[in-house]
């Protein structure tokens, strides 16, 4: 199945220069991402978790989408 999505810039030349690294192309990247993100989940996970919603501090998500979605990725990155 085909789908969309839209990357800022910056996403955009990360996630394809690590797809080249991986010698894999971007697609296969995300799907990888999206499998293991999947994995890791498992049945009947509060997705609210990832990203923190409901608890935003106050602050407008849609005003700091940038930052709110950095921090919700490194919050979920594995630790090296």
């Amino acid at each position: 199945m085909r789908t969309q999505i839209d990357l800022e810039s910056e996403q955009h030349a990360l996630v394809k220069r690590k797809a080249a690294d991986l010698g894999i192309s971007m697609a296969e990247y995300i799907r990888r991402l999206v499998e293991r993100d999947l994995a890791q989940a498992g049945p009947g996970s509060d997705i609210s978790a990832i990203f923190g919603i409901g608890d935003s501090g106050g602050s407008d998500i849609a005003e700091d989408r940038k930052q709110a979605t950095a921090e919700a990725i490194a919050a979920r990155a594995p630790r090296r």
